[in-house]
């Protein structure tokens, strides 16, 4: 399987898609690569690999076990992704749902399966990427699976993802003290500006490339933020709450929520 350009990542791959295989069966509709891996931005020393599984029906406390044991059992494997990997495993049904589904569904992220993880404002984001640039190690094109996703869909979920989870970071200052955190957050909110503004999501990379030149007074933010890498320290908390309440101000002007 080489449909990254990282040969340790082509093999975590395979390893994952053959271990749902053998563990859902005929369960299992189709598996996904998507994130920056599948639209060309991906940086070892800092992305995750994002995932997503499709199955037909819900799966059963045993199913949900033997998932838990094989992502387990590839970050001993494969320990530069250990806490690095995202994964939910949606039934199809739930995959026709425009807006956020109320129905929670599993996720596997930071080392630990949730088996009810409710959906928030990224799930038609994470789609209208997905039907643009997903990668299919099995099963149909994404854009099988769901119904067409509208641009201004899209622009009024980032720009409701703005409220709903990052604006609280504003008084959270035990999260923002997380080099990690600041960069991630800095660059989400470029992509926000850039998808409700330019009325296209695109790439971190792209949207703070656009972001720079659109507003220069947060270069050296943003720069410093495309650069951060884990175990470097980045001490940006207060000014990345002055960018979080500019693309808030920004955002607000756009009048996309009405």
């Amino acid at each position: 399987m080489n449909v990254t350009a990282y040969p340790e990542i082509n093999a975590l791959l395979a390893e994952w898609v053959q271990g749902v295989v053998r563990l859902l069966g005929d369960n299992a509709i189709g598996l996904y690569l998507s994130g920056s891996l599948a639209y060309g931005d991906f940086v070892p020393d800092r992305s995750d690999i994002d995932l997503q599984a499709v199955v037909r029906v819900p799966l059963t406390p045993e199913e949900l076990r033997s998932v838990e044991r094989l992502h387990r059992d590839i970050e001993h494997r494969y320990p530069a992704w250990a806490n690095r990997i995202e994964c939910t495993y949606v039934p199809v049904e739930l995959m026709r749902e425009l807006t956020p589904p109320k129905t929670p569904r599993p996720w596997w992220g930071f080392g630990t399966l949730y088996p009810e993880a409710p959906a928030g404002n990224e799930w038609i984001i994470n789609h209208y990427l997905l039907s643009k640039h997903g990668i299919p190690p099995k099963g149909p094109d994404f854009n099988e699976l769901v119904p067409p996703i509208a641009v201004d869909d899209v622009r009024r979920a980032s720009a409701q993802d703005l409220f709903a989870e990052w604006v609280p970071k504003i008084d959270d200052a035990d999260w923002l003290a997380n080099s990690h955190y600041q960069s991630y957050l800095v660059l989400n909110l470029c992509r926000i500006l850039h998808t409700v503004i330019e009325r296209e999501p695109r790439s971190k990379k792209i949207a703070a490339g656009w972001a720079k030149a659109s507003y220069p007074q947060w270069r050296d933010l943003i720069e410093e933020s495309e650069t951060w890498s884990y175990g470097d320290e980045m001490n940006r908390q207060a000014e990345a709450i002055r960018f979080l309440r500019f693309a808030v101000d920004k955002v607000n002007e756009s009048k996309i929520l009405g």
